[in-house]
């Protein structure tokens, strides 16, 4: 008896091992293997509903979380995973009482958001159209694309993977009267932490569509239009979790975002363009609401996981001082500068990257910047190696896909 035990023991440690290193299937493997011999292991129930949650398998997450949950009740971290399968499921009264169950003062100001859906159907998407496509105001250093937010005039949003719900500027959802429930600190640009309201609208029209009952997130956007849109103003930000509504594709040399309607059909089409023109599949895992990672290389250096968040405005890649050091890179001090992010100024440091990869995507002399602090190495359990953002993807076709979790690259 107490061999296997031992043995157990043995195998979790081994398994929390692979799921640190980002090595999801392997992971998985071993936590169905403890449970063949130790069929109410909580660590293993838990981290096969976490990596079920991860590759949005949204059924097999709820199983697995809810087995966790029955067998210890007052465990937090069960809580907010099986909140989030109910808030992609946009399910939002499941997931409200979840969240403020599990994540204090902040957890009850998201829970009072949800619950304010009570009676309407989220992201419920209008228009006749199947496919709709939004041509970009600018495409450099950020995607800017116009929209209407309740019964506004036309503003100028930029598209950020980085981001998750909505977000409109403080000073604009102040103009037209926006509902509000409360404030969630968040952590930006170069670890740097402020705060945000959390909020919704009536209805948000980008293209041909129209988009009823979204919630959105409040913090100053405004004064990125001077630093970063040299003037232009930017009253907002699309983030991945609208994206998440459809079939997304961010047409970099096209200068177009076009949204698809998630359908099989749609599905199937874009599959047989990818085949066509030969692009590049490289599938992706999304932590949280909207924090998509997938495996690249950065110079030479070992298989990293890396975060896919198109917003780093004239860079390409960013990363933690252990990555610096694995990849050769030098940083170029005498250069140093003041850059700006969500949570304010950061001391940003450029570097040269002479290969950075995603899947078997590859591009040369990528331009990154080190921002003192990166937030994400070890946030969600397993390691993040770096950044890859913008510089990177503008020579490309990216098309999100959520139901296969797997992006389609075609470089033009």
């Amino acid at each position: 008896m107490g061999f296997e035990v031992r043995d157990v023991q043995g195998k979790i440690e081994l398994a929390g091992a692979s799921f640190k290193e980002g090595k999801f299937s392997d992971a998985k493997k071993a936590y169905v293997e403890i449970l063949r011999k130790n069929p109410t292991n909580y660590s293993a129930i838990f981290h096969l509903g976490q990596i079920a949650l991860l590759s949005n398998h949204l059924e097999d997450a709820q199983k697995w979380l809810t087995k966790a949950l029955d067998l210890k009740p007052k465990e937090q971290a069960p809580k907010s995973l099986l909140g989030e399968v109910f808030y992609r499921r946009k399910e939002f009264l499941k997931a409200a009482p979840l969240f403020r169950s599990a994540g204090g003062a902040e957890g009850t100001v998201k829970a009072k958001k949800l619950e304010s859906f009570k009676g309407v159907y989220p992201y419920q998407i209008e228009g006749e159209t199947n496919v709709s496509h939004v041509k970009f105001v600018l495409t450099d250093p950020l995607p800017v694309v116009q929209v209407q937010v309740d019964d506004s005039k036309p503003v100028n949003f930029f598209i950020d993977t980085g981001g998750g719900e909505v977000v409109l500027d403080t000073e604009f959802a102040r103009e037209l009267e926006i509902v509000q429930f409360g404030s969630e600190g968040g952590i930006f640009a170069g670890g740097k932490k402020a705060d945000y309201q959390h909020g919704k609208v009536d209805s948000f029209r980008i293209g041909d569509f129209r988009i009823n009952n979204v919630p959105v997130n409040i913090l100053p956007i405004r004064h990125f239009s001077e630093p970063i849109f040299s003037g232009l103003q930017v009253d907002g930000v699309i983030g991945t979790v609208l994206l998440y509504q459809f079939l997304a594709t961010l047409d970099y040399p096209h200068s177009q975002l076009i949204l698809r309607r998630k359908s099989e059909s749609n599905l199937k089409m874009v599959e047989a363009e990818a085949k066509d023109q030969k692009s590049v599949i490289v599938p992706f895992w999304m932590a949280g609401d909207h924090y998509m990672v997938a495996w690249g290389k950065v110079n030479s250096s070992i298989p990293l996981i890396f975060l896919v968040d198109t917003g780093l405005a004239g860079n390409g890649f960013t990363c933690p001082r252990s990555t610096l050091e694995e990849a050769n890179i030098e940083l170029q001090e005498n250069m140093a500068s003041e850059g700006i992010g969500g949570g304010g100024k950061v001391k940003a440091i450029p570097f040269k990257v002479n290969k950075l990869s995603l899947g078997n995507t590859q591009e040369e002399n990528i331009q990154g910047v080190y921002l003192d602090n990166f937030p994400f190495e070890n946030a969600f359990g397993f390691h993040v190696g770096g950044l890859i953002s913008h510089e990177f993807f503008k020579n490309y076709v990216l098309t999100l896909d959520f139901v296969g979790m797997r992006y389609f690259l075609k470089r033009k």
